[in-house]
């Protein structure tokens, strides 16, 4: 493995431990060059999986879109790092294990909106504004009267 540092490529693995249900590995690395540590990470290759779009685009599913948009409704909130690759993480392996060759966007989103509720209400009232595009406040309150109703019929 190619050390990002200093592009030597003579590395070695000092550690290794699996991660997410045994579906990644994740090797700790040491350059014999410069003495830099750094991270690797081992998934399975799968079938190539497309992305339709609502304009009936299509684009190859990406993981690291999938996180951003996460990380972007989850910022400057009690949520972790660890806690958002989780999602990611449930999320891919949904919708890997589906079978499909194709998935709509809309079923992913759904996918977030349903895991951010849960583990951040700020964070998913942020996701589902840009995802069901709220075009004024009346979508928007509407989107929140929702969740407080759900709220509610939880407590009783």
């Amino acid at each position: 493995m190619k050390c990002p540092f200093c592009g030597n490529v003579d590395t070695k693995v000092i550690d290794t431990r699996t991660m997410d249900d045994n579906t990644v590995i994740r090797r700790r690395r040491s350059c014999d060059e410069c003495g830099g540590r750094f991270t690797t990470y081992e998934r399975i290759d799968t079938i190539p999986l497309t992305v339709v779009k609502s304009d009936n685009t299509r684009e190859s599913f990406n993981r690291d879109k999938l996180t951003k948009g996460i990380l972007t409704s989850c910022s400057k909130r009690p949520v972790s790092r660890e806690q958002i690759d989780k999602i990611v993480s449930d999320i891919e392996n949904a919708v890997l294990n589906t079978m499909k060759k194709e998935i709509p966007s809309k079923e992913i989103g759904e996918m977030v909106i349903e895991r951010l509720k849960e583990l951040d209400e700020v964070a998913y009232v942020r996701f589902a504004s840009v995802y069901r595009q709220f075009t004024d406040v009346d979508s928007f309150m509407t989107e929140l009267s929702k969740l407080l109703k759900e709220k509610g019929d939880k407590k009783e």
